[in-house]
């Protein structure tokens, strides 16, 4: 996409596949779940998401702040507890079961590529059953020769030597691309990859997000790429999101982020990702250094305000009272943060501007 296509309010701005306002996702949780005590989980705050064709949107933050389960959510494995959504333009309801037609638009990869398969069954199983259930196969011989060009195209070849293979003879490489392939076995039209190269050797990853990136292109689908390892999403995503504990801090395209990131919590991430090429300078526009006070806290009883503010060098009382709203900072890129203002103010430069 073009930088004209990125700038909001831009007509040739394609349309969101899906989207969701104000999703929000709460747990009850039992007494003895809580040490004696009930309680709700506040997993997702309201946020606004947007998944355009044939772009990427990359969801970072620490393990804990919800980036799974806004993906459960969007795939309708979890119902909504709040929160309005549209799947091309059309309304959905998010806070009920789906319709088998959503998950066959939507499909979900998951992070463990061991645990998401049925270890008894080959990979002609587990590729064979989406095809059978969404009506795209109707002979054996139709069955084959699918399953055979899903495996090259996750660039399992000679096809024919992993077609009748177990989980368990497989590579962990490998499991994540029988997993992706039976994503792609329904014809989707959004991917929602949770963490799909964690478990990957560090060897394999490149490629692994080659080939997602390829589908993106080739397939014109709508990614979303959810990790904790910012540097990942900077090379495969066209926008970053960043969570946490729930809530959405900041927000715009990758470069943009990278290079002037707002929220102190993003400048956190981006500090602790291994860059040689970065020079960290005080005062400097960009990344500085910040020092990595205390740990994510309990969704079971957060900080009020923004959560981020135990931990946060720029702390004001205000941040304790309330979370802040959305700030427009120019070209797509917004943050919730009182160094910046509210929103519809003028965004105020702070020495991390």
């Amino acid at each position: 996409m073009t930088a004209t296509q990125n700038a909001p309010g831009i007509d040739t701005l394609p349309q969101p596949i899906l989207e969701a306002t104000a999703l929000r996702k709460t747990f009850a949780v039992s007494s003895r779940a809580v040490l004696g005590r009930s309680g709700t989980v506040k997993a997702v705050e309201p946020m606004d998401i947007a998944l355009y064709p044939g772009k990427a949107v990359a969801l970072v933050g620490e393990s804990g702040s919800g980036k799974t389960t806004v993906a459960r959510v969007l795939a309708g494995m979890y119902p909504a507890t709040g929160g309005t959504a549209k799947f091309r333009g059309k309304i959905i309801d998010l806070s009920r079961p789906v319709p088998k037609s959503h998950h066959r638009q939507v499909q979900l990869v998951f992070q463990d590529p061991f645990g998401s398969l049925n270890p008894v069954h080959s990979v002609r199983y587990h590729l064979a059953r989406p095809l059978r259930v969404f009506g795209h196969i109707h002979t054996k011989e139709q069955e084959r020769q699918q399953i055979l060009d899903l495996l090259r195209r996750v660039n399992l070849t000679p096809a024919e030597q992993f077609i009748e293979k177990f989980p368990h003879e497989l590579s962990g490489g490998q499991r994540q691309r029988i997993a992706i392939a039976r994503a792609l076995a329904v014809r989707p039209s959004v991917l929602l990859a949770d963490e799909p190269v964690s478990m990957l050797d560090v060897s394999i990853r490149l490629d692994m997000l080659n080939l997602l990136e390829g589908f993106k292109n080739e397939l014109g689908l709508a990614l979303l790429f959810i990790t904790h390892d910012i540097a990942s999403a900077r090379y495969f995503a066209d926008e970053i999101l960043v969570m946490y504990a729930g809530q959405l801090v900041e927000g715009g395209p990758t470069e943009t982020i990278i290079k002037t990131p707002k929220h102190p919590y993003t400048q956190l991430l981006l500090s602790a990702a291994p860059d040689p090429s970065r020079m960290f300078s005080q005062g400097k526009k960009g990344i500085v250094e910040l020092p990595a006070r205390g740990e994510p806290p309990s969704l079971i009883d957060p900080p009020t305000g923004c959560r981020f503010h135990p931990r946060c060098p720029h702390a004001m009382p205000v941040c304790r009272e309330r979370f802040p709203a959305r700030t427009e900072l120019g070209d797509g890129h917004f943050t919730h943060c009182f160094l910046y203002g509210e929103a519809g103010s003028n965004p105020k430069t702070s020495s991390q501007s």
